[in-house]
């Protein structure tokens, strides 16, 4: 009896799969947001970092999990008095006490954390006056900034709402240096992507590594790159054919009205869906990388 048990028993087959990668926390800073958290940023001096929600940032040390202090809370009395949210902060790359934070109004406020412990005031105020021509019901919506990020020198910054990139010099508070359009061709579209939600999409910048160029996502999975110096701009797509190994990316262009040349692609027939949100940007070399839904795509400008 015992001896056929024991010829019954099955060895398990080895079968080779794909090499999966699993990341598990080393520390875990809880209790300390009520709302989603929308930014983390480390500071220059490797030993703090912040976290902001629509309505209040944080600073923690990176050695305590359990306590962190507020340092910018915007929070109302009354919540009806809430005119405006929290979208993006990040800390400037060299000075450890200054950090910026942008609004749903489209305003940008660096704070100064010598100033008080609660940076509840300001030290600049970045704003660009509205045209009145111009303004309609989406003006609001469009203006919201759903990202910001220091130049890697720290001289300017930059900004994106819905339909642009704004390059600020920390100089000048009144109005950017630079505005890059990133899809104006939407303009029209803004009332049906209102009806779709994709009006509220949350894109995000990034600068190379010599501040000469910055690079954003746009729908239909292209995604947006402008030179600075030279004021070229340059529309490419993340797709399937364009990561095969040595593939090289041909330009986009979207093709607004009349005669549609071979290479354009109708303003009509741009999938929402399909967006690319996230994008970075390698601090030293030509390799960005783009999220597209749930592909990661890596690119460079060549391969040896």
């Amino acid at each position: 009896m015992l001896l056929t048990s024991y010829c019954l028993l099955m060895v398990p087959i080895l079968k080779p799969m794909d090499l999966m990668v699993e990341a598990s926390p080393r520390r875990i800073f809880a209790n300390a947001h009520t709302y989603h958290i929308n930014s983390i940023s480390v500071n220059s001096d490797h030993e703090t970092y912040l976290s902001a929600d629509d309505l209040r940032i944080n600073l923690w040390n990176l050695e305590i999990t359990d306590r962190s202090f507020n340092i910018v809370d915007i929070k109302p009395a009354n919540m009806e008095e809430l005119t405006e949210v929290i979208t993006a902060a990040e800390f400037h790359p060299h000075q450890c006490n200054v950090f910026v934070y942008s609004s749903s109004k489209g305003t940008i406020r660096l704070c100064d954390m010598r100033d008080s412990a609660l940076c509840d005031r300001h030290s600049k105020f970045f704003e660009e006056p509205e045209d009145p021509s111009s303004r309609s019901f989406f003006s609001e919506i469009i203006s919201s900034i759903s990202d910001v990020k220091f130049s890697h020198s720290g001289r300017y910054m930059m900004t994106r709402d819905y339909l642009s990139v704004k390059v600020w010099d920390l100089n000048m508070e009144s109005r950017p240096v630079e505005t890059y359009q990133v899809h104006e061709y939407l303009r029209s579209k803004l009332c049906s992507l209102y009806e779709n939600d994709c009006i509220f999409d949350k894109f995000e910048c990034c600068w190379n590594g010599p501040d000469s160029a910055i690079m954003t996502g746009s729908y239909n999975n292209f995604f947006r790159m402008f030179d600075r110096s030279t004021r070229r701009d340059i529309t490419l797509e993340a797709s399937r054919e364009s990561s095969k190994p040595r593939a090289i990316l041909k330009p986009r262009k979207v093709c607004t009205g009349g005669k549609r040349k071979k290479d354009e692609i109708s303003v009509d027939s741009l999938d929402f869906n399909k967006k690319i949100l996230h994008t970075a940007w390698h601090p030293k070399e030509n390799i960005i990388a783009v999220a597209a839904t749930n592909n990661l795509y890596i690119f460079q400008d060549k391969v040896n």
